[in-house]
């Protein structure tokens, strides 16, 4: 069962933009950090971002980093993907997940969401 829900996936031509948005219950959003992950069929789940709970310490994956952007409104209880310059290799089910301190790796994260379906076509 999802605690997280993604939004704002779809289809989008190569070089184009989207902004995944995930909205998390408010009370403990909070104190926790949160990443996004994705999954292409036939491949493992790969880390995308994270951000720790005050928002001061961004990561990204190499692939990703200078095109996406991981951001948080705390008091939106929202976290944000905005991704740009997008590639096909970045057609994948994108998840959102909460964690109690930034990780790179899906065993560190507590709470998944659902996931969204990110395509890009050339």
């Amino acid at each position: 069962q999802a605690q997280l829900v993604e939004s704002g996936g779809g289809l989008v031509q190569a070089g184009g933009s989207l902004r995944l948005s995930c909205a998390a219950p408010g009370r403990t959003f909070s104190i926790y950090a949160m990443g996004w992950f994705r999954q292409a069929p036939g491949k493992e789940r790969e880390f995308v971002a994270a951000i720790s709970s005050g928002g001061g310490s961004i990561m990204h994956a190499d692939s990703v980093k200078g095109r996406f952007t991981i951001s948080r409104d705390n008091a939106k209880v929202t976290v944000y993907l905005q991704m740009n310059s997008l590639k096909p290799e970045d057609t994948a089910v994108y998840y959102c997940a909460a964690a109690d301190r930034l990780a790179t790796v899906s065993s560190g994260y507590r709470y998944w969401g659902q996931g969204t379906q990110v395509t890009v076509s050339s």
